[in-house]
């Protein structure tokens, strides 16, 4: 900027941000969250300011986001305008309000910032003002503007080819040294900000391939385009992909050491590898995993004589639970590599898995009630030709069920796990969910493979068929809780042809029951036999029309959780909230996961909880995401999670919130909510 400025001028004056080690501050677009610099501006009569002349900004990726900001320090230069009518000696003062956002990899603060400046008006040209007048005219100088570039965009599938053609571009050097290449797009959700850019040099021009964010829209796509020669504002207008553009062989991969590191490195894959670890111990202790992990219990007891075949099931229950775990990761990581918005527990948003999961663990506990077999008794099951592959089938398919209904919990430890894991490359994430599969399993596999530990377990005896009894009534509480789920999502009509379902399929039971105790008399039962067979297809047929009916079904229908008036989760309706002056707790929750009905039964129910709520005057809000919800998908990635329960809470003032435990209880939320 000038020392002085004169009637009719136009001069620059700009804001100078001195960020401290580890924070940082947003560009005009701050990519996939935070917010850019505002400046409110008070003004003479007269004078006038143009927009802010953004220096090109650097990446800052932080897992599976990326951000386009500053770090360190940074001009942010403003044309300002004086009129023909402004007198000699007068002093112009130019104030604004400025905000900023600055953040850490943990939180964001805003800071507001009234800033004000006095300006001379004189006759003549004026020097420039020291200390940051270069700085500033080379800002200026080199900030992006257009510069006569021609560009098309295309929609392919779930990609968008950018071509620029023109200008800079254009002679039969520009594409050999035209090095690095990457668009920074003005608008958030364009394309996927994260993902990486190729491209291609022509002979008049270049080409880059983008992955389509969530508001692609066929419009035009506006932003900076930035190379080694320079960085320039480029309109890429919908169209056919421009001539001359393609064909010259590949860009230069973009150097990431000029952006802020990827933390997908070493030392993060190896914490994701301790937290699985600790997180999938933990997850023997959750009540959605306990009916059977008790099974398993029962049968290692039933094992202790026999050191060999408790070896053999051990480890054939562990590889039931990693070949488990490998498949539902294997899944999982390919809808999200194909775009899909998903997580932890994703399968129990489809009302089909859960109607299956009820009838599976009805059959179970019919099982070990005794109304059929399947292989031997607990008291013989170490005796007899069937016992070898039976019983490593059984223990494996345990080792698979185990998983199945692991899924609804995310025990503390496995969030931080899963979220780096669905940010590490494809073989680190698989190594990820391998070892929490693996802490699942290792309490019981150390047991089966300890003789000094076998040999404490009780011996068999009539107990065992006792305690086989009992633990068929943990299976049927999982059966009615998934009925509820499956009601939630699908309705009371959908739950009355599951219900009718279920009463076919426990018939079949009893059926085959009969037919196994006929053929121990030596009898042929082939009418009984062909009646459970008749039956059960009729039982699955419904079953599958029930799951069917539900996932046709609109909406589950929304109640309130305990005596907390709840509203739906938006960030429309947070920011509406703390912009009042309000506390926000947002509960993000399914009715699938068993952690978070447990704590919402025994802390976010209680009456101090609700006593404190009303204290603070907080408002309640609750995402649902019992079935698919995007944006709801979306808040846990961006809190590093990758499943339910959320619990944060917002506080007036402040732009990122405080992420509560994820087992609550009525201390943790009143002092929070009194802090």
């Amino acid at each position: 900027m000038s020392q002085w400025v004169a009637p009719g001028s136009t001069t620059v004056v700009a804001v100078r941000q001195k960020i401290a080690p580890g924070w940082h501050t947003y560009w005009r677009n701050p990519g996939d969250s935070g917010g850019a610099t505002s400046l409110i501006w008070t003004l003479p009569a007269g004078v006038t300011a143009e927009p802010i002349l953004w220096p090109l900004p650097s990446r800052q990726r932080l897992m599976s986001l990326m951000n386009y900001g500053y770090s360190g320090a940074v001009l942010l230069p403003v044309p300002i305008h004086v009129p023909p009518t402004a007198r000699p000696g007068e002093v112009l003062t130019l104030t604004t309000d400025a905000m900023f956002l600055v953040c850490s990899d943990r939180e964001c603060v805003p800071e507001p910032m009234p800033l004000s400046l006095a300006l001379p008006v004189r006759e003549g040209a004026a020097p420039l003002a020291k200390p940051w007048g270069e700085e500033i005219e080379r800002l200026v100088e080199t900030a992006p503007r257009p510069a006569g570039i021609e560009a098309r965009v295309t929609r392919q599938g779930g990609q968008l080819i950018l071509t620029a053609t023109g200008g800079p571009l254009s002679g039969d050097q520009a594409g050999a040294d035209i090095g690095q290449v990457y668009f920074y797009p003005f608008d958030g959700g364009r394309i996927d900000h994260a993902a990486a850019q190729s491209g291609q040099r022509g002979s008049n021009g270049l080409t880059l391939t983008l992955t389509a964010g969530k508001d692609a829209t066929q419009t035009a796509l506006s932003g900076v385009l930035a190379t080694d020669k320079g960085a320039w504002e480029i309109t890429a207008e919908p169209g056919v992909p421009l001539a001359g553009a393609q064909g010259g062989g590949a860009l230069k991969p973009l150097d990431e050491t000029t952006a802020t590191p990827a933390k997908t490195g070493a030392l993060v894959f190896l914490q994701a590898l301790g937290l699985a670890l600790l997180g999938g111990l933990v997850l023997n202790l959750m009540p959605c995993v306990f009916p059977v992990l008790a099974m398993k219990a029962a049968s290692l007891s039933a094992a202790a004589h026999d050191p060999a075949r408790a070896r053999r099931d051990g480890l054939a229950f562990t590889a039931g639970v990693l070949v488990s775990f490998l498949v539902l990761a294997g899944v999982l990581l390919a809808l999200r590599g194909a775009g899909q918005a998903i997580g932890w527990g994703f399968q129990l948003q489809s009302p089909g898995v859960v109607a299956a999961l009820a009838l599976v663990m009805l059959l179970v506990g019919l099982n070990l009630s005794g109304v059929f077999h399947v292989g031997a008794g607990l008291q013989n099951a170490g005796s007899g030709p069937l016992s070898r592959l039976p019983g490593s089938a059984g223990a494996f398919f345990t080792g698979v069920l185990a998983v199945v209904v692991a899924a609804p919990c995310t025990a503390p430890f496995m969030a931080a796990a899963l979220g780096a894991a669905l940010v590490l490359s494809w073989p680190m994430a698989l190594a990820v969910f391998l070892m929490l599969g693996l802490g699942l399993a290792l309490p019981y596999l150390a047991i089966s493979l300890s003789p000094g530990l076998l040999s404490r377990l009780p011996r068999p005896g009539v107990w065992m068929e006792r305690l086989k009894g009992l633990l068929a009534f943990p299976m049927y509480g999982a059966a009615l809780w998934l009925l509820w789920v499956f009601t939630r999502q699908g309705g009371v009509d959908a739950l009355g042809l599951l219900l009718t379902a279920a009463l076919l399929l426990a018939l079949t039971a009893w059926l085959t029951g009969l037919a196994q105790a006929a053929r121990q008399r030596d009898e042929r039962p082939i009418l009984t036999t062909i009646c459970a067979i008749v039956v059960g297809v009729l039982a699955l047929g419904l079953a599958g029309v029930a799951a069917g009916a539900a996932r046709d079904a609109d909406a589950a229908p929304q109640g309130d959780i305990g005596l907390l008036a709840a509203q739906p989760w938006s960030a429309a309706a947070v920011k509406a909230a703390t912009a009042s002056g309000r506390p926000v707790l947002v509960n993000l929750t399914a009715d699938w996961c068993v952690t978070c009905k447990i704590n919402e039964r025994a802390a976010l129910s209680s009456p101090r909880v609700t006593k404190a709520m009303r204290e603070a005057n907080a408002a309640y809000l609750v995402g649902d995401w019992t079935r698919r919800d995007d944006a709801i998908t979306r808040e846990l990635q961006a809190h590093g999670r990758s499943g339910v329960p959320l619990y944060l809470l917002y506080r007036p003032g402040r732009a990122e919130p405080e992420i509560l435990p994820q087992l609550l209880t009525e201390g943790v939320v009143v002092d929070a909510l009194k802090d």
